[in-house]
């Protein structure tokens, strides 16, 4: 899936739903998400669509809601969940309890109201799993390396660690971002997977 592409809307994600007769959703806010989602599906044996679920970006948390709303009790009537950097989760979960899916945050934990967040974003959760040495390992094998260490040594990354550096590369164009959305989580030793991801996933198993 090449970038950058402009997020759905509602209505665009209202048609996406129906066309593929889903039963579920899940909100992530941009492409690079949905194609780890995707992805590790792939990697999991399940088959999305078979299944009746459709991944959603909405281009941003501050969305939420709108999506929610189009999708959800108030709209199709699909189970809801949503996926999210941890600086947005109290967000997602108001916009997602104002649109009626699940209960009301404060009295329910966020994984029973369909919200699961990453510990950064999903870069950070990424790299995290595989370590640098591995991350690098695919950065060299897709044919990035050599634009990773001259990007190591521009003047506002050298005193930042590998990790830091390896987060800022992956998301400063978004085409990459998606392309190693899927190429890391295949990566992935399945054992490591960042939890938020299996997470969302078993909420909106049938």
């Amino acid at each position: 899936m090449a970038g950058p592409r402009p997020p759905l809307d509602p209505e665009a994600a209202r048609l996406l739903a129906r066309a593929a007769n889903a039963r579920a959703a899940i909100l992530v806010e941009g492409w690079s998400d949905q194609a780890a989602i995707e992805a590790l599906a792939r990697r999991r044996g399940r088959d999305l669509r078979g299944e009746g679920i459709v991944v959603v970006p909405i281009g941003g948390a501050t969305n939420v809601e709108r999506f929610a709303a189009a999708l959800g009790p108030h709209g199709l009537g699909l189970r809801v969940a949503a996926l999210c950097d941890i600086a947005e989760l109290q967000h997602v979960r108001r916009g997602l309890a104002r649109a009626g899916v699940g209960e009301a945050p404060a009295q329910t934990a966020a994984a029973d109201h369909g919200s699961f967040a990453c510990a950064a974003d999903l870069e950070d959760e990424l790299i995290r799993a595989l370590g640098t040495a591995a991350v690098e390992r695919v950065l060299d094998a897709e044919g990035d390396l050599a634009s990773f260490r001259r990007f190591q040594e521009q003047p506002a990354q050298r005193s930042r660690d590998l990790h830091a550096q390896l987060r800022r590369f992956l998301g400063t164009r978004a085409g990459r971002k998606v392309r190693y959305g899927t190429v890391l989580v295949d990566a992935l030793d399945l054992e490591r997977v960042p939890l938020a991801l299996d997470r969302v996933l078993a909420h909106v198993r049938g």
